[in-house]
């Protein structure tokens, strides 16, 4: 039967309704915090590397507008200032470096920091129990805020600006969390940085976030126990890489805008557990990447009522399938729904219940649930597969047309990519966008 035309579901308005509202809340970013009780003023010429010097554990220090020279150190104390409160680096080093326990850095900017990267030069190193970032912009720094060797760190609705002028690998990450332990990263807005990074990071909550026009949105190695939810990455030449990590989950973030060979929304690498759940895959070259994950044999993932729309390739294999769960999720409007690099197939991974804007069968007992079995076969995915280069020519009139004659003559039938043997024939219910 012909192809019938599919609306767009309501969970993916919603979803696009959830990224307008947060890009919204993201240009509020800017009002100060509630100013804390029992705060020792501090004014806008004040020394306040000296002030800070002589400082004990729990103090709390509010800052007029003005300029604050650094390098400062916060050792357990709170500091507190509107946006006008600016801590300007001196040119080299880290410009706040919080140790020891509750130290809290609130509401001001923070200008500049050094330039090297070898020493990792930030406008704000966390380090210790309990320290608190908060409704800070940060602007001209080499590294945002870099959090290392930390317990239960807050990291909350700042503004991190990289050099957009600068090419990729020469900014320096906007977030960074190593050997990091129970943190809080949310709401933040981080642009034309590097990356985002969990290393050596686990049981964190990386949440509400929008991270952008980044090298990579964000980067997990040897990271475990991670919850990913609600972000929106978006305009990444990777939106998300999991490698070497371990009972990971995804639930409701938005990959979008990954374009260009590097493309990819979802990469995972030698990686199991993962749970990707109501995840929207939007415009990009391959929306979801998994390369030889899971690793271990007694590891799983799922992907369970994610949405894949507009990309080249929804999802791509390199090496086996087996160890992954396709359940209930929409493969709409993308060129290339599966491929598989090499010469394989997907069959060992599990397909059901999901739904195919290609699927040619019917349904005569109106359950919902096709009455024969969806197969997934690609003449272009077969010749890219066997000469890589030709992937060149994705999006062209020439492999379009190669996988129309795929279609039509016999003869030239490619092999056999995937089966759902109970393909759903329209949109899921509204229960998956609540």
């Amino acid at each position: 039967m012909p192809r019938r035309p599919i609306a767009p579901t309501r969970s993916v308005t919603r979803r696009a309704d959830a990224t307008l509202i947060a890009a919204v809340a993201a240009l509020l970013l800017g009002a100060a915090p509630p100013r804390p009780p029992e705060c020792r003023a501090v004014p806008g010429d004040g020394d306040l590397g000296a002030i800070l010097a002589g400082a004990r554990p729990g103090e709390r220090f509010c800052l007029a507008p003005g300029t604050y020279r650094g390098p400062l150190r916060l050792d357990g104390v709170v500091v507190w200032g509107p946006r006008e409160a600016v801590i300007r680096s001196a040119g080299e080093g880290t410009t706040v470096r919080m140790e020891g326990h509750g130290a809290a850095l609130l509401g001001v900017t923070v200008d500049g920091s050094g330039g090297r990267f070898d020493l990792l030069d930030a406008a704000v190193h966390v380090a210790g129990r309990d320290g608190r970032v908060e409704d800070v912009a940060i602007r001209n720094a080499t590294f945002g805020i870099l959090v290392e060797k930390a317990e239960r760190a807050q990291v909350r609705d700042n503004d991190v600006i990289g050099d957009a002028a600068k090419s990729l690998g020469l900014r320096g990450d906007g977030i960074r969390l190593w050997e990091a332990y129970d943190c809080v990263v949310e709401g933040n807005r981080v642009s034309d940085g590097r990356d985002v990074v969990l290393w050596y990071a686990s049981r964190n909550r990386v949440t509400g976030n929008i991270i952008e026009r980044g090298r990579y949105g964000a980067h997990l190695m040897y990271s475990h126990d991670n919850e990913i939810v609600e972000n929106r990455f978006v305009n990444n030449v990777t939106g998300l890489f999991v490698m070497y990590s371990r009972q990971v989950t995804l639930r409701r973030n938005v990959f979008a805008g990954a374009i260009g060979a590097a493309g990819l929304g979802l990469g995972l690498k030698e990686s199991g557990n993962v749970v990707a759940t109501d995840n929207a895959f939007v415009h990009n070259t391959i929306g979801l990447y998994v390369d030889t994950s899971p690793l271990w044999p007694d590891d799983r993932n799922r992907f369970e009522r994610n949405a894949f729309r507009l990309n080249e390739v929804a999802v791509s294999f390199l090496g086996r399938a087996s160890g992954n769960a396709f359940v209930d999720n929409e493969f709409l409007d993308s060129r290339v729904h599966v491929e598989v690099d090499g010469h394989g197939d997907a069959r060992q991974a599990e397909w059901r219940g999901n739904l195919f804007d290609d699927y040619a069968g019917y349904d005569l007992d109106g359950d919902g649930t096709g009455d024969v079995p969806y197969e997934l076969r690609s003449l272009s995915a077969d010749l890219v597969a066997a000469r890589p280069e030709l992937a060149f020519y994705r999006g062209t009139l020439a492999l379009s047309l190669a996988e129309a004659i795929g279609r039509i003559v016999p003869l030239l039938e490619p092999r056999l990519v995937l089966v759902d043997a109970a393909p759903r024939m329209g949109p899921g219910s509204d229960a998956r966008a609540d």
